[in-house]
């Protein structure tokens, strides 16, 4: 048997899908209005041909609920937030496609700067 050489993918989609039951007080990434996002996503990628080499991946929590629903690009650790599907059209066709991220839906740099150092 040979081995074959499988590329990488050149972005991960990373689309919270953190619910909560009806009544909690803390936001969701899913809701009534939101939870058809990830399909849409999906379907986009597929629409126009790039599903494979852009993955589009369900996650849990992102710990961003306040901004939701909120998607992590990588590379490059590009979360953006407020989700809606003419969010993730712009998102695609501009940062995915246009390789400029579409920094008026980033998340605010107060609440996501640079990562955290794993060197103390």
């Amino acid at each position: 048997m040979e081995n074959a050489s499988m590329p990488q993918p050149t972005f991960f989609m990373f689309k919270c899908e953190q619910s909560a039951p009806p009544g909690m007080p803390k936001p969701a990434c899913v809701n009534e209005q939101t939870q058809d996002l990830f399909n849409y996503l999906a379907q986009n990628l597929m629409q126009k041909g790039i599903m494979g080499p852009v993955q589009a991946v369900r996650t849990a929590c992102l710990g961003r609920c306040q901004f939701g629903p909120v998607m992590l690009v990588e590379p490059g650790h590009y979360m953006y937030c407020q989700l809606s599907k003419e969010k993730i059209d712009k998102i695609i066709d501009n940062h995915i496609l246009g390789k400029e991220p579409v920094t008026e839906y980033l998340m605010p740099e107060q609440y996501w700067s640079e990562p955290i150092s794993l060197v103390k």
